[in-house]
């Protein structure tokens, strides 16, 4: 994991140093840099680390966070840290909502697709799942906002709060209500892999040699279903379920800017516009961390579910 950390880091430095985008015109602007004195433009051009060779800013970076300090964003002019924890207690129930709805629903789809295989229920579940993986996030956002928002009016139509709401004034439910839209948007496009995936191993326990033996038995196949099959597709839909957390993750990014909401994803597209290199450094690191983190639950939970594999591992 902290291999993997260190070469994100790498890479997404490197990729911010690739950029085109000047920070001095990008957050100053053409007019104003040409009104200011060289004194002030060289002591901007220094808070932005324009001239400081990009090994020297990256190994300087590297050794604050070694000590706990993930720097100042440029932006905000707050430490990163505060501010990826502000991002993310908006963002966080808006993920866990979306992370648990889709692994609920791919896992009963893929269950029911599965067990229904080749006839109408398996036909349309992949339908459905080949549709929505082939849909772009961004569209479906749109489209969810022009229905329930725009023609029906039922639900707000962007943002995290009521505009214009006085912060005491502000409830749980107005906060939910505000984080429908875009937690069903991530929980719609979240379900298709988990749902496909399921659906296979499913068919191959229903095909398998124990199946048989417990058709010929008398098992009905409801019974097989819930017996042999959920026991068998739990370990894989588990692994799919704390894999989808980077899917989950990234289409955030998208949906937080279609609805305009204040979470992470959007911090950290306004960092990448505005050359805030500590604060997208900060949270690309994070949440990095976070999805090598599900991956490691995951690995662990295995010897919960099968205990095959954990008597496997305590051999050795």
């Amino acid at each position: 994991m902290a291999l993997l950390l260190l070469g994100v880091s790498i890479l997404t430095f490197a990729l911010m140093t690739a950029s085109p985008l000047d920070p001095l015109q990008t957050n100053v602007g053409q007019v104003a840099l040409g009104s200011m004195s060289q004194e002030q433009v060289a002591k901007l051009e220094a808070y932005w680390g324009v001239g400081t060779p990009p090994v020297e800013r990256y190994l300087g970076w590297l050794g604050d966070v070694l000590h706990g300090d993930f720097g100042t964003s440029l932006l905000y002019r707050q430490p990163v840290l505060e501010v990826v924890g502000q991002r993310l207690a908006g963002s966080l129930w808006l993920l866990l909502f979306a992370w648990i709805i889709s692994g609920i629903l791919g896992l009963v789809l893929g269950v029911t697709a599965g067990a229904t295989r080749g006839r109408l229920p398996d036909r349309l579940i992949r339908g459905y799942c080949l549709l929505i993986s082939s849909t772009p996030t961004f569209w479906l956002a749109l489209l969810l906002l022009l229905i329930f928002s725009v023609w029906l009016g039922v639900l707000p139509i962007g943002l995290s709060v009521p505009i214009g709401a006085d912060a005491a004034s502000i409830t749980l439910a107005d906060r939910l209500q505000h984080a429908i839209l875009p937690a069903l948007t991530l929980s719609i496009t979240g379900v298709a892999n988990i749902a496909l995936h399921t659906r296979e191993k499913m068919v191959d326990v229903l095909n398998s040699d124990y199946a048989l033996f417990a058709r010929a038995r008398g098992e009905s196949e409801l019974r097989i279903v819930l017996r042999h099959g959920l026991r068998n597709v739990a370990l894989p839909a588990i692994t799919l379920q704390f894999a989808s957390i980077s899917e989950i993750i990234g289409g955030s990014v998208v949906v937080e800017q279609v609805f305009t909401y204040p979470g992470l994803g959007q911090a950290a597209v306004t960092a990448g516009l505005g050359s805030d290199m500590p604060l997208l450094l900060g949270i690309t690191v994070i949440t990095a961390a976070i999805v090598f983190g599900g991956n490691l639950v995951a690995d662990l939970l295995y010897g919960v579910v099968d205990p095959k594999i954990r008597r496997g591992a305590a051999r050795e």
